[in-house]
């Protein structure tokens, strides 16, 4: 009888709810370690997909006042939209003939799940065939 004894279910009750709590405990750490992971990788993600469409929304409008100034010898004023999978550009292109001043405008709008603008303002002077650029301003609208 003596190995009965030994043997108390009380004893084993009370491991056993210690084993419980701390599987629990530790169930209830993975988990909340988890959920952080998630939500940083998930602010991450947001904040990549701002910056390429503000770096598509750049490109665009650099690329709109390339096309402007294709003519820009030649014609007193130019204006020129385009669109295609990553967004959209416009432009528009205004000359002094007297002074050969020159402004160009131009718009990007990146396309997608996060949407950017950017305007590229460029001034210059026109002499002849010499083109001198005196400076450009980016900005996000």
């Amino acid at each position: 009888m003596r190995s009965i004894r030994s043997c108390s279910r009380a004893r084993r009750s009370r491991e056993g709810g210690y084993a419980l709590i701390s599987a629990l405990v530790l169930a209830i750490l993975y988990f909340a370690l988890i959920e952080l992971l998630l939500l940083d990788s998930a602010r991450e993600l947001s904040e990549a997909r701002r910056f390429r469409a503000r770096i598509v929304a750049e490109t665009l409008a650099e690329n709109a006042v390339e096309l402007a100034a294709l003519e820009i010898v030649t014609n007193k004023s130019a204006e020129g939209t385009a669109e295609d999978w990553q967004g959209k550009m416009s432009s528009e292109m205004r000359k002094n003939d007297q002074s050969g001043e020159f402004d160009i405008i131009a718009l990007g709008t990146s396309g997608g799940i996060t949407e950017a603008r950017a305007r590229v303002v460029v001034r210059g002077i026109v002499s002849g065939r010499d083109v001198r650029i005196r400076y450009t301003m980016h900005t996000s609208p």
